[in-house]
């Protein structure tokens, strides 16, 4: 209480502004579900990822950037360098760059995950599709 009245006393406190267009808590549409954007700063962007069930996303790879995939709902089937494990609520797993990878929803809820980007790249070209359900390149 004391924090926000000192925060409303002071009128020299300047709060960084939102700027529109940077993507960020942008939602986008995808076959196997959607994805937002939470965050974004230099090396890093923090998404929220919704996989519909019983989709999956291409299997892949990104040559830039490692993830981390936190599951909050549902459950994951995640195939990594050829190795496949199953994740639930509260675990996660580490995706290293240049490793090919893919996430399912085998289950008939709403699989929901957090992912946490890391590198020197993060944009969305940065991805070599090895197989997809949807045809795309």
């Amino acid at each position: 209480m004391a924090y926000t009245q000192a925060i409303a006393s002071n009128p020299t406190l300047v709060l960084p502004a939102v700027t529109p267009g940077n993507n960020v808590a942008a939602t986008e549409l995808r076959p196997w579900g959607s994805f937002t954007v939470l965050e974004e700063g230099k090396g890093y962007k923090i998404k929220r990822i919704e996989v519909k069930p019983g989709h999956r996303l291409s299997l892949q790879m990104h040559h830039h950037r490692s993830e981390h995939w936190i599951v909050v709902s549902g459950t994951a089937r995640v195939e990594c360098d050829g190795l496949e494990k199953m994740l639930t609520s509260n675990e996660s797993t580490y995706v290293p760059a240049c490793t090919s990878h893919r996430l399912e929803n085998p289950g008939v809820m709403p699989l929901i995950l957090i992912e946490v980007q890391n590198g020197e790249y993060l944009g969305e070209d940065d991805i070599v599709r090895f197989q997809d359900d949807y045809s795309r390149k």
